[in-house]
């Protein structure tokens, strides 16, 4: 890198968009999210992931697919089971994947995509 040009570190936190706070705070909470600030009744919520945030404000979510945020957890399919014993409902069933990753999308429910993963060990 030239000189005197900073690098980009890490990433610090994504920011999903929700007609439904108090909807959407059920969700990560029945997922295991650490709430830091915020809740059903503010218009900005935000949890701890690592060393970064997931934040969720009110706001018009969009109408289609814009990406996602891929998560590392210490066990894929024990996450899965607790998605399904909250009642959650996800994309597709844990599998593992040509670039070395278990995993399983789940949408919240605006429709923001979320993956949970972990590397496959070599």
């Amino acid at each position: 890198m030239p000189a005197g040009q900073a690098s980009i570190e890490s990433l610090s936190a994504v920011t999903f968009f929700t007609a439904d706070m108090a909807r959407s705070c059920a969700f990560y909470a029945a997922l295991g999210f650490e709430m830091h600030y915020g809740g059903a009744e503010s218009a900005f919520t935000s949890y701890g992931v690592g060393s970064g945030y997931l934040n969720v404000a009110v706001g018009d979510p969009p109408e289609t697919l814009w990406g996602r945020v891929i998560l590392y957890v210490g066990d894929v399919d024990a996450m899965y089971r607790r998605a399904l014993a909250a009642g959650l409902s996800a994309e597709m069933a844990p599998s593992d994947a040509s670039w070395g990753e278990r995993y399983f999308h789940i949408r919240d429910p605006d429709g923001n995509e979320l993956s949970f993963a972990k590397p496959l060990a070599r």
